[in-house]
C-alpha cells in the first residue's frame, strides 16, 4: 500500500513539474546588435581585421623604464594580488560542488581485549560508512558544478580586466610625469630668458631708456615663471606617489626612460571588427561567464522541486576474536527519497529569485557591450581629436616663437613697447606648456584606445 502511494505521488509530480529541467540546449551566447565599425573610425586609419588589442602591452609601450614599471606592477599590484586570491576562492569553491557528486566515505574501529594472557582473544568490528550520496538524477548538484565553473571562467577574466586596468594607468601615469618633466623644463628655460630680459630692462632703466613701469613688468613675467616651478614639482611628486600605489611599492621618485618628445605611436591604429571584441576584452567574457553561472542556478532551482534519493550505506565487519575480525563483512545499503510536499512557496521563490538574477546578468552583459562599443568610439575620436590639436599646436608655438623674438628686437630698438614683447613672450609660455599637454594627450589616447580594444593581458 505505502509503494503504491509512493508511486502514485511521484506520477503527479512529475506530470505538474517543468520538464525543462531534464534536458536543456547548451547555453548559447545572446544575440546582440553589433555594428559594422566603430564610429571614430577612419580608412586611413586601417581597414585590416587586425586590431593592436591583440598586440602584447611591451609591443606598444618600447620605454623601457616604462616596461619595468608594468612587470613591477604585475608582481606587486594589490589588485592584481586580490583578483588571483578571488580566483583561489573560486577554485576551491568549485571543488565544495563537484564533491558533493561524490560519495563520502567514514570509516569507525572498535576493539575491546578478553584475557590478557591471550593477545589473539578479544572482540572488535571495523565500519565504512557511506555518510551521505545523493543520486543527482535531475542534474540539481551538476547544475550547481557548472555555476561554480563558469564562475571560476568569469574570475579568471575580471583577472585579466585588472591588467588591462594596470597597464593603462601606468601608462597613461607615466606619460604624465613626462609632460610633467617637460613643463618643469619649460618653466625653467622660460624663468632664465625672462631673468636675462628683466636684467637687460634694468640697464635700460638705469640709463634713462627704460621706465621703472617696464622693470615692474619685467619682474612680473619673472615672478609669474617662479611661482609656476613649485607648482609643477608638487604635481611630479604626487604623481609619483601615485605610481608607487599602483606598482605595489612605497612613496619614491620614479627613474624615468626617453623624454616626452621621444615617445612614439603607433603611425598606425588598426581597431579592427567590433565583433571580436566579443572574444578580446575580459569584461564582457567575465560577464558572459556570469550569465553562464547564473542560468546553471536557475535549472538547478528547477531541479529542486524534483525529490532527492539519497543513499547511506555500511560495510561491517566484527569478530569475537581480533585474529578473525578482517575475515568477512557485509554491506548494508538504505535508499532514502524525500520530496518536499509544502514549503510555503520557498521552492517557487527560488526559483522567480534565480530566474530574476539571470534577467539581471543579461542586462549587465548587453551594458558591458554597450559601454565597450563605446569606449572604443571615444578612444578613436580622442585619437584622431587630439593628433589634430597638437599638430595645430607645434605651428602655434613655432609661430609665437619668431613673435617674441622680433618683438623683443623691436623693443631693443626703440621701435614697439616693451609692453608687446613682454605679452609675445607670455603667449609663447602658455603654448609651450600647452604642446607638452597636447604630446601627452595623444600618448594617452593611445592607451585608452588600447585598453578600450582589450589588450595589455596578453603575456
Amino acid at each position: 500500500m505505502r509503494k503504491s502511494i509512493i508511486i502514485i505521488t511521484l506520477g503527479a509530480l512529475f506530470c505538474s513539474l517543468p520538464f525543462a529541467v531534464l534536458g536543456q540546449k547548451k547555453d548559447e551566447r545572446p544575440s546582440v546588435d553589433i555594428p559594422d565599425n566603430y564610429r571614430g573610425f577612419e580608412p586611413s586609419m586601417s581597414k585590416t581585421t587586425s586590431s593592436i588589442g591583440d598586440l602584447k602591452w611591451f609591443e606598444i609601450f618600447n620605454d623601457h623604464q616604462l616596461q619595468q614599471l608594468v612587470r613591477t606592477a604585475f608582481e606587486k599590484n594589490l589588485d592584481l594580488r586580490a583578483a588571483t586570491v578571488r580566483i583561489d576562492a573560486q577554485r576551491a569553491n568549485l571543488g565544495i560542488s563537484r564533491s558533493n557528486q561524490v560519495p563520502q566515505i567514514g570509516t569507525s574501529v572498535g576493539v575491546g581485549l578478553g584475557d590478557s594472557s591471550e593477545p589473539r582473544n578479544g572482540f572488535g568490528q571495523v565500519l565504512l560508512n557511506l555518510l551521505s550520496f545523493e543520486i543527482d538524477i535531475w542534474g540539481r548538484l551538476r547544475h550547481q558544478t557548472r555555476a561554480a565553473r563558469a564562475q571560476l571562467a568569469a574570475s579568471e577574466e575580471d583577472r585579466k580586466a585588472v591588467m588591462t586596468v594596470i597597464v593603462s594607468e601606468v601608462a597613461a601615469g607615466y606619460f604624465n610625469l613626462l609632460q610633467l618633466d617637460r613643463e618643469r623644463e619649460i618653466a625653467r628655460q622660460t624663468l632664465a630668458d625672462r631673468q636675462r630680459s628683466l636684467d637687460l630692462i634694468r640697464i635700460r632703466e638705469q640709463g634713462g631708456l627704460a621706465t621703472m613701469l617696464d622693470v615692474r613688468q619685467g619682474e612680473e613675467l619673472v615672478y609669474s615663471a617662479k611661482q609656476v616651478i613649485p607648482e609643477i614639482e608638487r604635481s611630479i611628486e604626487q604623481t609619483e606617489n601615485h605610481l608607487n600605489v599602483l606598482i605595489g611599492t612605497n612613496p619614491g621618485p620614479i627613474v624615468r626612460g626617453s623624454p616626452l618628445a621621444d615617445q612614439t605611436s603607433l603611425p598606425d591604429v588598426p581597431a579592427g571588427l567590433p565583433s571580436t571584441l566579443l572574444e578580446r576584452r575580459p569584461d564582457i567574457l567575465a560577464a558572459e561567464r556570469d550569465l553562464e553561472s547564473r542560468r546553471a542556478l536557475v535549472r538547478a532551482a528547477k531541479a529542486a522541486y524534483f525529490p532527492r534519493i539519497s543513499l547511506t550505506a555500511a560495510f561491517g565487519m566484527q569478530s569475537n576474536s581480533l585474529a578473525g575480525l578482517f575475515s568477512g563483512g557485509s554491506w548494508n545499503f538504505v535508499p532514502q527519497l524525500t520530496q518536499p510536499i509544502f514549503s510555503a512557496g520557498r521552492l517557487k521563490s527560488n526559483v522567480r529569485l534565480a530566474r530574476a538574477d539571470q534577467e539581471l546578468s543579461l542586462i549587465r552583459y548587453e551594458l558591458t557591450i554597450r559601454t565597450a562599443f563605446r569606449e572604443v568610439s571615444d578612444a578613436l575620436i580622442m585619437h584622431r581629436k587630439v593628433k589634430e590639436i597638437r599638430e595645430a599646436q607645434e605651428l602655434l608655438v613655432l609661430t609665437l616663437r619668431d613673435r617674441s623674438r622680433l618683438a623683443y628686437l623691436r623693443y631693443e630698438g626703440g621701435v614697439d613697447s616693451l609692453l608687446n614683447a613682454l605679452d609675445a613672450d607670455r603667449s609663447l609660455f602658455n603654448a609651450e606648456l600647452n604642446l607638452a599637454r597636447s604630446q601627452r594627450d595623444e600618448l594617452v589616447a593611445l592607451v585608452q584606445l588600447y585598453k578600450a580594444l582589450g589588450g595589455g593581458w596578453q603575456q
